[in-house]
């Protein structure tokens, strides 16, 4: 078996991988997490300054997660020492608390079943990855950065409450949509819904494109 065999990716709209792994706050499983939302993300190493900012700004948004119901977990090929030395590092440089999880995955189960690993990037370092697991522990997004750009974390506390708003309204959200904006309402499947669709109420451009307040 050559080495890009070895790296399965994981799907969306499929139940995520489950995990079993030692964290910053004990032990952790993807169980754990049912009935509650799931950012994880990955991050290439710790005491790197993209992946500290980024940290910073996760904890800084720590309890806008928590207000819809979604929990944070960190992770990265390092020890569980060096992950305590960092959070502490953070704290004492830039007076930031860490209050979330992180994943030490040394033997790299987690980030393999993730598809983290990306050998173009680097063979022991898992690439900027975050994932969105709902509720149910299904799959719902996956985003990719490279090594050397930071991720917007506001980008994914917003696709988490626009993801919440579709499941809760069977509706869509157009880019870059914010809570109190328009959202989409799903196309008409048939000629007689199309037909009747413009005459609906709803605020039409086209028999395929209308939009409504929630």
């Amino acid at each position: 078996m050559n080495e890009t065999t070895q790296h399965t990716m994981p799907r969306l709209n499929e139940a995520a991988p489950a995990f079993d792994a030692v964290t910053t706050h004990g032990k952790k499983t993807l169980e754990d997490y049912k009935g509650k939302w799931l950012v994880l993300f990955s991050h290439p190493a710790d005491f790197t300054p993209v992946c500290t900012t980024e940290f910073m700004a996760f904890a800084k948004r720590h309890a806008d997660f928590q207000a819809i119901n979604t929990e944070l977990l960190g992770l990265s090929i390092d020890s569980h020492f060096s992950h305590l030395a960092w959070i502490r590092n953070i704290k004492e440089k830039f007076d930031v608390d860490i209050p979330f999880p992180i994943i030490a995955d040394l033997d790299m189960k987690v980030a393999r079943s993730y598809g983290m690993i990306h050998p173009g990037a680097a063979d022991t370092s898992a690439v900027r990855a975050t994932f969105v697991v709902d509720d149910k522990g299904v799959l719902r997004a996956m985003v990719y950065y490279p090594m050397t750009n930071g991720r917007s974390i506001d980008e994914i506390l917003r696709l988490v409450t626009a993801l919440q708003t579709s499941d809760a309204n069977g509706v869509a959200t157009p880019e870059g949509w914010q809570p109190g904006d328009k959202v989409i309402v799903p196309p008409p499947a048939t000629a007689d819904a199309a037909e009747a669709r413009v005459k609906e109420g709803y605020e039409c451009v086209d028999w395929y494109f209308c939009r409504k307040t929630l």
